[in-house]
């Protein structure tokens, strides 16, 4: 059976996250139907991983297989864009691969960058692409607090309780943070993430910024691997999955 990769962007706003599930409109779900619909055949897709309600995505990457080949990629394309186009959906490419492509396990990194607005005033164009954030945030004390992050770890103080990863165990390759016009984007790089690890995270960094807590602190309740010490986690509106690296 031919098999497909399709690159995902869409706004989680209106979501329930990427992945089916009994209740709400997913992003997973959406695609599948028109997909089934369109080759007239019961289709199933799989992502590269899931991404929570309200989170977004510059280019989730998934793949499906069909019993025929798809003769015009680009016809194809248009034509699930119109059904999915006006719900905050896109697909942004389409291209044949082999049936050993697996969307996640054949996934050597992913990339998620989370935005904040460090500014007094709410932001108003990127309104719902962000976390307003209006304390002034202490950049070089949150990249000190990054440089602990790298490496190998057990992340249990940054794992979501609903988490069900077989180890906590896992390797942050880059944190890269910068800001420009009081727009701070701080990028995370790892083979794979836990559930709500990088929101985690992002919400101890602000606490760091913020001054609420010492470098000591932040390395202490690292360190502890108990999940009520970490800071809340930052909202999901902040959150996109920028890309995934094969």
């Amino acid at each position: 059976m031919p098999r497909y990769q399709i690159l995902v962007e869409y706004v989680g706003t209106n979501f329930r996250g990427w992945q089916i599930q009994k209740k709400g409109s997913t992003i997973q779900g959406l695609i599948q139907l028109n997909l089934s619909k369109l080759l007239k055949e019961k289709t199933t897709l799989n992502g590269s991983g899931r991404t929570d309600a309200g989170v977004h995505a510059y280019a989730q990457s998934a793949h499906f297989d069909c019993k025929s080949k798809i003769l015009d990629l680009t016809k194809f394309s248009k034509s699930i864009n119109f059904f999915l186009n006006d719900k905050g959906i896109s697909i942004i490419q389409i291209k044949k691969r082999s049936e050993k492509f697996h969307s996640r396990f054949s996934a050597k990194q992913r990339i998620y960058r989370y935005i904040i607005f460090n500014q007094i005033s709410a932001p108003v164009i990127e309104k719902g692409r962000g976390w307003h954030v209006r304390k002034t945030l202490d950049l070089d004390l949150m990249k000190k607090g990054a440089k602990k992050l790298l490496g190998t770890h057990d992340f249990s103080t940054f794992r979501s309780s609903s988490c069900h990863a077989k180890s906590p165990i896992r390797t942050i390759k880059s944190i890269k943070i910068k800001s420009l016009k009081n727009k701070i984007e701080i990028e995370f790089k790892s083979q794979s993430f836990l559930q709500q690890q990088v929101r985690s995270m992002v919400g101890c960094l602000k606490y760091l910024g913020e001054k609420k807590w010492s470098l000591k602190t932040f390395e202490k309740v690292l360190k502890s691997k108990k999940r009520e010490l970490c800071a809340p986690p930052a909202p999901p509106e902040g959150l996109f999955l920028s890309r995934i690296i094969y």
